[in-house]
């Protein structure tokens, strides 16, 4: 099975579930009325799913070129909404002009230019080293740390970590040649399929509140079933993968688990800055980062899990 055939059969399955889910939530809004706060949240949600999965899908048929893009505008987006909430002073004025201007573009070249040696630490290195000096050069010191700070933590968050999910294309994998845009398919949809089948666990079993002062809404049998399920659709899912089942069962457990604690560490974040949402922009989702957490805390470890054991590179 070819990649291209392999991609098809993984859209016409997600737009069956996206089927069968908006039937059933239009089935549970007539008889529960359309006043239900849970039913109208999940037909918020599933009409956002709508657009997501086109989104991503029209990228994915773009190649390297509409996967790098998309993440390059996803990465800007975010980071415009995490630095919207973080503290800024007129002196911030050119660091922030560099962090979007220039490091941003910077990274997603360097992804499309495969140059692994300098995108793994381009930010983390020389942007954490510069953004202190410029910020340091307009002389204004009052709250000086946690301003360089929040930028840094905004670009490892919203750019680097988010950089790495094109990253895979360049992976280099015997017998694997011409389909590395499905290893990018497989850690969207489990990671999210996760997010989602946590919410459903929590709403049908949920009891036990994992961290209430966080995110009330997570349980551990949200938790426990969500992840649980996630794994054995990874490991149905193998055949997108240069993985065997047990070994996509294994991956889809840990990228679970870093996109759970990746919401968590979000949520922290947000009920610090006194918010609920990062943003606004999608209906039943809040803004880019609210979707794209979990996404940008597991890429990285699976980047690197599937270039150590995996690839030649």
């Amino acid at each position: 099975m070819n990649a291209p055939t392999e991609f098809s059969t993984l859209m016409l399955g997600v737009l069956a579930v996206l089927v069968v889910a908006t039937v059933i939530a239009q089935m549970l809004k007539r008889k529960m009325g359309a006043d239900n706060d849970v039913i109208e949240n999940l037909i918020a949600r599933i009409n956002a799913w709508w657009g997501m999965v086109a989104l991503l899908a029209l990228a994915m048929l773009g190649g390297k070129a509409g996967v790098v893009i998309l993440f390059a505008l996803l990465s800007f987006a975010g980071l415009r909404e995490f630095l919207t909430l973080t503290a800024k002073r007129r002196a911030d004025h050119w660091a922030l002009v560099i962090s979007f201007f220039v490091i941003l573009p910077v990274q997603y070249l360097l992804i499309w230019d495969d140059w692994y040696g300098m995108y793994s630490i381009f930010i983390p290195v020389y942007a954490f080293l510069l953004l202190p000096i410029v910020a340091a050069l307009r002389g204004d010191t009052d709250g000086y740390l946690s301003r360089v700070a929040e930028t840094q933590w905004g670009l490892m968050i919203c750019v680097f970590a988010a950089s790495h999910v094109p990253a895979l294309l360049s992976l280099e994998i015997p017998g694997y040649e011409g389909k590395n845009v499905l290893l990018v398919a497989f850690l969207v949809v489990v990671v999210q399929l996760s997010d989602v089948l946590q919410y459903v666990w929590g709403k049908l079993a949920g009891k036990r509140k994992i961290a209430p002062r966080l995110s009330p809404s997570k349980t551990w049998e949200g938790f426990v079933g969500g992840v649980a399920s996630a794994c054995l659709v990874g490991a149905g899912l193998w055949w997108l993968t240069p993985f065997t089942p047990l070994e996509a069962a294994g991956m889809a457990l840990v990228i679970t688990l870093m996109g759970f604690f990746g919401g968590l560490v979000m949520s922290a974040i947000k009920r610090d800055k006194g918010v609920k949402d990062w943003g606004h922009l999608i209906a039943g989702h809040g803004g880019f980062i609210d979707r794209l957490d979990s996404v940008v805390f597991s890429a990285p470890i699976f980047f690197h899990l599937t270039r150590y054991f995996w690839s030649v590179t």
